[in-house]
């Protein structure tokens, strides 16, 4: 499947903006610290494929919102995601040391400044929402802190991630797996597409539409990414291949095999793309996305 070149443009686009954002962020906190401000930086700028803002900046156009007040949103998510990196990459979690081609955060800096730079990036995530433009009311903002707190703590992605860790070297099934998954990846991605709609003031049926879309491509994001641990390279990734198989955890293609992982993949593809169907405005940025999150090499 080949995206058409626009979509590419759309995206390179979009991590631009998202750049940019991040760095107003990073100058609004006025953070205290330099080695921590040189440790958050390092975990924040360090390239990355920028999914999550994309998914708020193209929700917030199918609702017709496309001026910078998305961008304060899409610099919290980013921010969230980078936190939970520099937090997952630690030696008391999964130990890597490497991330997105260079070393990770506590191996750079030191894992107490680790810590303490994945703190403030979450904590910031929030204050930058809470002092966000005045262009979005205070009932919006109050939203989209809610959201982005509910995909990323014990009901999202923390959660996820206390049951990942829970699940190393046991047999489970795909229920648990996609439970699993469908916090510690899918929460924080589908607050991302929500976060975009509120953006605008979105109705109950869109939202129910948009959920079903985020759902399965969250999801099939990480049965892209199990396809990926297995089919890639380090270079590629820019993280160590198979380091899940050497950790023993559970993946798609341990319980569905490599040709039914694919297949998982490609069924959640086309729920995302049959719940845009029912979406009035401008979806094309989100279908193209759907493609390219089962299509991507790393």
């Amino acid at each position: 499947m080949t995206l058409p070149a626009t979509f590419n443009q759309q995206l390179l686009a979009s991590q631009k903006r998202c750049e940019y954002a991040l760095n107003s962020a990073l100058k609004h906190l006025n953070i205290s610290d330099p080695y921590l401000a040189d440790a958050m930086a390092y975990s924040l700028l360090n390239g990355g494929k920028r999914v999550r803002p994309f998914l708020v900046q193209a929700t917030a156009q199918a609702m017709g919102i496309v001026d910078a007040r998305v961008d304060i949103a899409m610099a919290a998510v980013e921010m969230v995601h980078c936190y939970s990196l520099v937090h997952d990459d630690l030696p008391a979690m999964d130990d890597d040391a490497l991330r997105r081609g260079q070393p990770t955060c506590h191996i750079k800096f030191n894992e107490a400044t680790a810590i303490l730079a994945g703190d403030a990036l979450l904590t910031g995530a929030f204050e930058i929402l809470a002092d966000m433009s005045a262009d979005f009311s205070m009932a919006q903002r109050l939203k989209l802190v809610s959201l982005l707190s509910q995909g990323s703590g014990a009901s999202g992605m923390v959660a996820g991630q206390a049951i990942d860790l829970a699940s190393v070297g046991k047999e489970v099934d795909l229920a648990h797996l996609e439970r699993m998954h469908g916090h510690k990846t899918g929460a924080l991605i589908r607050m991302s597409v929500l976060m975009g709609a509120h953006c605008g003031q979105p109705d109950e049926a869109t939202l129910a539409q948009l959920t079903v879309y985020a759902n399965a491509i969250g999801l099939a994001f990480q049965v892209q990414d199990d396809i990926l641990d297995i089919e890639s390279d380090t270079a590629t990734l820019g993280k160590q291949q198979g380091a899940d198989m050497a950790l023993n955890k559970p993946t798609y293609p341990s319980l569905l095999g490599l040709t039914g992982a694919k297949e998982k993949a490609k069924q959640l593809q086309q729920l995302a793309l049959g719940a845009l169907k029912n979406l009035a405005g401008d979806t094309s940025a989100l279908e193209y996305l759907a493609d390219y999150i089962i299509t991507r090499d790393h």
